[in-house]
C-alpha cells in the first residue's frame, strides 16, 4: 500500500448521511501511513430508489473494492440491504470486515457475524492494520513500547 497504490474499500451504507460512516472515515484518516480510496458513494444515489436499482448501484461500487467494510450500526435500519452488501462482497470474494456498533456494547448480528473475514471494535489501529492484512495480505506486527520508572 502507498499512496501511488492505495487500498479501494467499500463501506456500507443507506443512501442517506450517518453518524458510523463518517466516523469510519475519522477513523482511518487518523490512521499514520494508511492510503485509501472510497470506492462507495452514497452521496450519489440511483434515480430510482427501488430495490433493485439500488442494489444495482451497490453492485457496481462493490466491483471496484478490494475489501468491503460492513457497519453493523445500519444493519437494524435495513437488514436486507446490509446483508445484501455483505453476502455480494462475499459472493464476489472479497474480504469483508464488520464492525461492532459504536458504544452501545451490543453483539453483531449473526447473519453479518457469518459472513464477516473479521469481527472488529472502534480501535483506530486495529482497523487500519486488519484492513491491510484482509485488502493486501501485509504483515503489521507492531511492538507497543510501554515506559514506566522505577524508583
Amino acid at each position: 500500500m502507498s499512496e501511488s497504490n492505495p487500498i479501494r474499500l467499500f463501506v456500507s451504507h443507506l443512501y442517506a448521511p450517518d453518524e458510523a460512516y463518517f466516523r469510519m472515515f475519522e477513523y482511518l484518516e487518523s490512521a499514520i501511513n494508511f492510503y485509501y480510496k472510497n470506492c462507495a458513494t452514497p452521496d450519489k444515489p440511483p434515480r430510482s430508489m427501488e430495490r433493485e436499482a439500488l442494489k444495482e448501484h451497490l453492485r457496481k461500487q462493490i466491483n471496484e473494492a478490494e475489501l468491503v467494510i460492513i457497519l453493523s450500526d445500519l444493519h437494524a435500519r435495513d437488514p436486507v440491504l446490509i446483508e445484501f452488501q455483505a453476502l455480494y462482497s462475499k459472493a464476489n470474494d472479497k474480504p469483508v470486515i464488520v464492525m461492532e456498533p459504536f458504544g452501545t456494547g451490543e453483539p453483531v448480528a449473526k447473519e453479518l457475524r457469518e459472513l464477516a473475514d473479521e469481527v472488529i471494535g472502534w480501535n483506530g489501529r486495529e482497523i487500519a492494520d486488519k484492513i491491510r492484512q484482509q485488502a493486501r495480505h501485509e504483515d503489521t506486527t507492531r511492538w507497543d513500547v510501554i515506559e514506566f520508572k522505577l524508583d
